[in-house]
């Protein structure tokens, strides 16, 4: 050994840098921290980022996490899922997934050449993916939903932001992080002097990080004029009582205690499902309002417009629906 060190000293190489290498190869769990803390600034969703490291720290820690990450082998990750597999198929998932990034962080730093994350999918049992949807509420009883939440004795802006979701067909954070300057109004300034409007959704605040127009109703500008007298500092369209922005817990809630055992984003399905049984609006038109990205790379390259115009008659026929549903279910006390 002594001579091969030699022979190599004096052909320019380095004894030692083998075993320098080897020194500087973190353990498993060392590599997760460093893995955890470079992502940890791209990740929207904080409780997520917690859970990145948290399941790591209770379910492979134990196990590998002392070992250097160029030792960890297949049979080492399957001990880590085996128990979990079937009995918290979801966890044991996303620690494979999470395992799996870790190794490939390994991989690019050199250190190892394979994913034993990825060769495993054989040595485990397959599971019964059930896909469960967000329940939703069918169309002809979302007028008896507006109903019940506008006699709640909830509070104002929670009212306003319930209905202004459902006539606009938005999602919850969309809707609850709304603010004024968002909104263009058309012949006004103001939600009470103008004749039409269109709230436009940065980038930053959708879910697929692409700006989105919703041309509003008639009714969905006179809940705006509603607004505007809870309007705060913090200028957001309905702000909770201290100024804040509403909780998705605070809407489902409302929901739930007028008897409605649905979910609040489940509004946008009973939108499509009328879009598709009671209109002839084509179905790109639907999920443009839905701000649902073409899945057809090639159909995605011409579909560049908005269809504000079209969107916009679409938005007035479902707030007329609903305004004729809730006429039909009045009755006059005499």
């Amino acid at each position: 050994m002594a001579l091969e060190n030699k022979k190599l000293a004096r052909a320019g190489g380095d004894p030692l840098r083998a075993k320098r290498e080897a020194q500087a190869v973190l353990t498993f769990a060392e590599a997760a921290q460093k893995v955890y803390e470079m992502h940890k600034p791209t990740w929207r969703n904080k409780k997520h980022a917690a859970q990145f490291i948290s399941t790591l720290e209770t379910y492979a820690f134990p196990k590998i996490g002392a070992r250097k990450v160029a030792d960890v082998t297949t049979a080492d990750v399957l001990g880590v899922l085996q128990p979990i597999w079937l009995d918290k198929p979801e966890t044991a998932r996303r620690v494979r997934q999470r395992i799996g990034t870790i190794m490939k962080w390994a991989v690019a730093q050199g250190w190892r050449q394979d994913n034993p994350a990825e060769n495993i999918g054989q040595a485990l049992p397959k599971h019964s993916i059930e896909k469960t949807h967000r329940k939703a509420l069918p169309y002809s009883d979302v007028a008896d939903c507006i109903a019940a939440l506008q006699a709640s004795n909830a509070w104002p802006a929670t009212k306003l932001a319930l209905e202004f979701l459902i006539l606009t067909a938005a999602r919850s954070g969309e809707v609850r992080g709304a603010t004024w300057n968002e909104i263009e109004f058309e012949g006004g300034d103001t939600a009470t002097t103008a004749t039409s409007a269109t709230w436009v959704i940065p980038a930053e605040r959708m879910k697929m990080k692409k700006p989105h127009k919703v041309p509003l109703s008639g009714h969905a500008l006179e809940i705006l004029r509603k607004a505007e007298a809870l309007r705060g500092a913090s200028g957001l369209l309905f702000p909770s009582m201290r100024d804040k922005p509403l909780s998705d817990m605070t809407l489902s809630k409302l929901v739930k205690e007028q008897g409605y055992d649905v979910h609040v984003h489940g509004f946008r399905t009973s939108f499509r499902t009328w879009a598709q049984e009671q209109t002839n609006f084509p179905r790109e038109v639907a999920e443009a309002a839905l701000a649902h990205v073409v899945k057809n790379k090639a159909e995605a390259a011409y579909a560049r417009s908005d269809m504000i115009e079209k969107r916009r008659k679409m938005m007035e026929s479902w707030a007329g629906y609903l305004a004729v549903q809730e006429r039909a279910n009045i009755s006059v006390l005499r």
